[in-house]
Order: C-alpha cells, then structure tokens, then sequence
C-alpha cells in the first residue's frame, strides 16, 4: 500500500485507479497549464502550443501518469469511503469541517514550493515515486481510520455513528436558520 512520507498508508495501492480528471483540462480539451503557466514549463508549453494546447492524454498512447503537470484535485462534497456528504455552516468559523482532503499521492517539489507559499500541508516525495497531486475527500472519521490502520479508500464503509449525528446536528441548524421569525420575536421586542 502507498504511503505517505511520514510513512502511515494513504489506502490505496496505486493512487492513479483513484485519479479523476486533470485540474488543469479546460471544458474543450486544452491543457490550461500550458496556456496559463507557460513561463513554469517552457519546453512543455512549446508541445503543447504547437499541438493547439490540446491536452497529453488526448494521444491514446498517453495517460494521466505521462503527463508531468498532472494534478487531480477533490471537490470535497462527500466521502469517497462511506459516502457522508458535507454539511457546512457558513456563519460558524470555529466549526471544523466533516470532509477534509486525503491525499492519495504528493506533488513534485515545485507543487510542494507552491503549497508551502500558501500555507497548505507540504512533502516531498523520492524521484522514482509518483510526483503527481491526487487528492480524495475523506471524512474525518475515515482519513483517521485510513492513517491510523489497514482501512482502504475503496472498503465497503458506512457513516460511523459519530460522524452520522454531526451531520445531522448540522442538518438541523441549517433546518432552523430556513424558519421565519420577526425581529419582534427574536429579540423580545413589543
């Protein structure tokens, strides 16, 4: 199983059977790296312009793992274990989330630079190890059970109960914020 650099398993043997599109693909198939990022990569963006930037994978030779600006990010509305769909409070700043990112594979040492800049979670990986970015969202409850023992990505899960009642308690916060109540009764007002 692949692990993570501080060596705890990130559940999944090959990161790439998890992998969804590239980030970087734009909706008519132009790699948007090499249209927006040229100075990056120049040689890269030179192939690319001179194929009309349309994406590397678009060669059926090729696929995701070839290309060395690949990078599959999660939207993060449910666990890909379980199944626990997000539930945010937008007026609650201290609430954490019940999703959170997992990463299945780290990103080269510029995509680490890049994270390091912005303040997200940063490591490195060997030459020889995959150096693409590839993340899953996991509920809390799930990335710690995938950390911290053998609990694949791909297992047949459920809600853990906990997770299920946070959700729920959240479901009934944001039940209540939808009920009309006047001013007048809000605050005592008469």
């Amino acid at each position: 199983m692949e692990k993570t650099p501080t060596g705890t398993p990130v559940g999944v043997d090959d990161p790439y059977d998890h992998a969804g599109v590239c980030d970087h693909l734009t909706g008519d198939g132009r790699c948007r790296f090499a249209l927006d990022r040229a100075g990056d990569d120049p040689a890269f963006a030179a192939a690319r312009r001179a194929d009309d930037y349309e994406c590397l994978v678009a060669d059926e030779e090729c696929d995701w793992r070839d290309c060395p600006h690949y990078r599959s990010t999660t939207d993060g509305r449910e666990c890909v274990r379980c199944g626990l769909e997000e539930v945010r409070m937008a007026h609650e700043s201290d609430s954490r989330p019940l999703l959170e990112e997992h990463h299945l594979s780290y990103g080269s040492s510029s995509d680490v630079d890049e994270r390091r800049s912005s303040g997200r979670e940063a490591s490195s990986r060997d030459a020889d190890e995959p150096n693409h970015e590839i993340t899953v969202a996991l509920c809390r409850w799930c990335h710690t059970k995938v950390h911290k023992s053998f609990a694949r990505i791909d297992d047949d899960a459920s809600p853990d109960p906990e997770a299920f009642a946070a959700r729920e308690e959240r479901r009934t916060k944001e039940q209540a914020e939808f009920g009309f109540q006047s001013a007048a009764d809000r605050f005592g007002d008469e």
